[in-house]
């Protein structure tokens, strides 16, 4: 597997804007800034745990809600590693992780699939309705990564096993999203090809 998998991509609508860049080998490099905080600092966490060069800068109408900014984002960076993918020749397609945070645990198993489909459980009773950095809701996590799985082609299943503190939860997810993807999308010299008897994904 020789050649570039980067994207670079621009989201305008009339509620954000989003530029972003990523290559998939890269060494966890980031520059976020999407006027979300606490959004910034999932990324970065999703850019260091998957070895992910990520660049984005998002603006949007976080005056009315930050829902917007993140999902557009979510959206543009799922299409940006499904354009980086490629042909998907030679990857070990399959990956999975367990990483803890604390009293936090999550796990996710990730499939380069082709064929989008989240499963994702575990989240606390009330845990969408809480408020993270005074800003952010825990909805948003479960929601982030429908866009990311329904546009980058992935199968995810995403489950918390354990957890109190909502900003461990959160992070323990995105860890654990970013350890498994890195498997996933790594090469596999033994692998000749598009890892799949239907010889596409």
């Amino acid at each position: 597997m020789t050649a570039s998998r980067t994207a670079q991509l621009t989201r305008t609508t009339s509620e954000s804007s989003i530029e972003l860049s990523l290559d998939l080998d890269g060494t966890g490099k980031s520059e976020i800034s999407t006027s979300v905080p606490f959004f910034d600092h999932l990324l970065t966490a999703f850019a260091k745990h998957s070895l992910v060069d990520l660049t984005v800068k998002a603006t949007g109408d976080i005056d009315i809600d930050v829902h917007h900014t993140v999902e557009d984002t979510g959206i543009t960076l799922g299409t940006a590693i499904r354009q980086a993918l490629g042909d998907k020749q030679g990857i070990g397609r399959f990956g999975d992780a367990h990483v803890p945070l604390d009293e936090a645990l999550a796990r996710a198993v990730v499939d380069v699939s082709g064929r989008p489909y989240l499963v994702h459980s575990g989240e606390p009773e009330g845990y969408a309705l809480h408020l993270i950095g005074g800003h952010f809701t825990g909805s948003m996590i479960r929601h982030v990564f429908e866009a990311i799985t329904f546009h980058a082609g992935l199968s995810v299943h995403l489950t918390v096993l354990a957890g109190r503190d909502p900003h461990h939860i959160a992070e323990a997810q995105f860890k654990a999203f970013a350890r498994a993807f890195r498997k996933a999308v790594e090469p596999d010299p033994r692998v000749t090809g598009v890892p799949s008897t239907k010889g596409a994904l």
